[in-house]
């Protein structure tokens, strides 16, 4: 049967839909719309209203640009259009108990995409197993990142910090557990909560922390910042200042910063564009000094989130998902292998020579995607592990999906974004088809989902914890189980390097 409840927040009452067993209440604001003067502005409380606000679709979602092919088959997206989109969705099994464990999804999209709408993370499997779940949305991009020197940065972390607030003040009406929230999120999702670990303004308002896919390594300076958004600026035809871009559409500026991307990719040059010529992301948190006061990583490393129950890990073959679908690893010549690993720093001939022996007949390409992989994922994992467990006042646990989809004729592998379908326990929804194939193992996603919600109640995900000196790491497959540190040849390339 089907009802529509109603629950009352501080802003105001909403009504959602109940099938009985899961209640769904979307599109709630949690701020209010960053346009017009809050456009470049940190976020402020949702305006109060009267009587009761249907909360019964997605609300907006971020502006943003599409994602290019073949990505916009590969990586489900959802888009809204409208002022109001600072919302949030919640699933609840009962909005009259108590005392549930909540989790709070931050997505992902290079911080540049994504929105808390996208089917593949529809919260009921959560909620059906005890727990209240929770999606939101972000300022994207320049809305959320751009850095001029005149202006707040790190918007779009604010944001986030704002809807945790929301979730802490309004939580308990849905069912939940304010004081027992775990928040969790996937590539850019996952390096903002290490950004949020990080943070003094976002102290206390979770408990425990997953992190899919994305650590502390990777934020910008402000010079950096400055340039990507001079650039930007340059390709918008403004001066660049805050007022400059302020009068710019949203949707010029959307279209203008993927142009932007790719010509990063295109000329990877530090001259043009410092620490961005090596990552290739151009809109990252952003070190000014006061919102984030380091390298995420470095601060978590001096005690930073030091209390908060950790759940990190990657994918086998994240970078795979960057090369195979559009053939790229087939054009990857040695130089270029060569290249990269000098860039990020490896001693190359040794290294290349342990990368080969791990991987007979590996070409160019794969070994590319191997030794990327780590630099960019496996590696910042490892040692935000490392960091947090040394500081030992709460649990850190280390996972790695290594689980090999059979898309793109099965070369695409263990790749980024393919464990979100099982963490959600949603492998029936079509959108995931085209990375993960249609008949993806489900009693992956019965174990995955498991661990995720075990975590968020008790803070155990049902493995040894991670450290130093015992390096457990649960890898999760068709057959899940604990190995006992992976690849340690590999990983030893890495030490001594950020």
């Amino acid at each position: 049967m089907t009802t529509q409840p109603m629950v009352s927040t501080r802003s105001g009452s909403v009504r959602g839909i109940s099938t009985g067993t899961v209640a769904v209440f979307k599109g709630i604001p949690y701020a209010q719309p960053p346009v017009g003067a809050r456009r470049f502005a940190p976020p402020q409380p949702a305006v109060p209203w009267d009587g009761i606000r249907d909360a019964t679709v997605y609300g907006p979602t971020a502006p943003k640009a599409p994602y290019v092919p073949p990505y916009d088959q590969l990586v489900p997206e959802a888009g809204t259009p409208g002022d109001d989109y600072l919302n949030l969705n919640i699933w609840t099994p009962d909005p009259a108990g108590s005392g549930l464990p909540v989790m709070v999804f931050i997505h992902g999209g290079a911080f540049t995409n994504g929105s808390g709408a996208v089917p593949a993370y529809d919260g009921s499997r959560f909620a059906r197993d005890g727990v209240v779940c929770v999606t939101l949305n972000y300022r994207l991009g320049a809305d959320g990142f751009l850095v001029l020197g005149d202006n707040p940065a790190n918007l779009g972390l604010l944001d986030q910090i704002a809807a945790l607030t929301w979730v802490s003040e309004n939580i308990a009406s849905f069912g939940g557990d304010p004081g027992n929230v775990t928040v969790f999120g996937e590539s850019a999702g996952a390096m903002s909560i290490a950004v949020l670990l990080a943070m003094d303004a976002a102290r206390g308002l979770f408990r425990r922390a997953i992190l899919e896919s994305g650590a502390g390594h990777h934020a910008l300076t402000p010079g950096t910042a400055r340039l990507i958004g001079t650039r930007l600026a340059e390709k918008l035809g403004v001066e660049p200042t805050l007022a400059g871009i302020a009068d710019v559409p949203v949707d010029r500026v959307t279209r203008a910063q993927q142009e932007l991307r790719a010509e990063i990719v295109a000329r990877p040059d530090p001259a043009l564009w410092g620490q961005a010529a090596l990552n290739q992301v151009p809109f990252l948190p952003v070190i000014d000094g006061e919102t984030l006061t380091a390298l995420p990583a470095e601060r978590i490393a001096a005690g930073a989130g030091a209390g908060v129950d950790i759940l990190i890990g990657h994918n086998t073959d994240e970078f795979r998902f960057y090369l195979v679908p559009t053939g790229a690893i087939d054009l990857v010549e040695e130089w270029q292998l060569r290249r990269s690993a000098a860039a990020y720093g490896l001693l190359v001939d040794e290294a290349l020579a342990v990368y080969r022996a791990g991987r007979p007949g590996a070409t160019p390409g794969d070994l590319l995607a191997a030794v990327t992989t780590d630099w960019f994922f496996a590696i910042p994992a490892l040692r935000l592990a490392e960091a947090h467990a040394a500081c030992g006042a709460a649990r850190t646990y280390l996972y790695e999906f290594a689980w090999q989809s059979p898309a793109f004729d099965g070369r695409i592998g263990a790749c980024h974004v393919a464990e979100l379908g099982f963490v959600f326990d949603n492998l029936h929804d079509k959108g995931l088809a085209p990375l993960i194939g249609e008949r993806p193992p489900q009693q992956l996603a019965d174990t995955m989902h498991a661990a995720w919600v075990a975590f968020a109640t008790s803070g155990d995900p049902g493995w040894a914890g991670y450290g130093a000196d015992h390096r457990t790491v649960m890898r999760f497959d068709t057959v899940s189980r604990t190995v006992t540190d992976p690849r340690p040849m590999e990983r030893a390339l890495w030490e001594g390097l950020r």
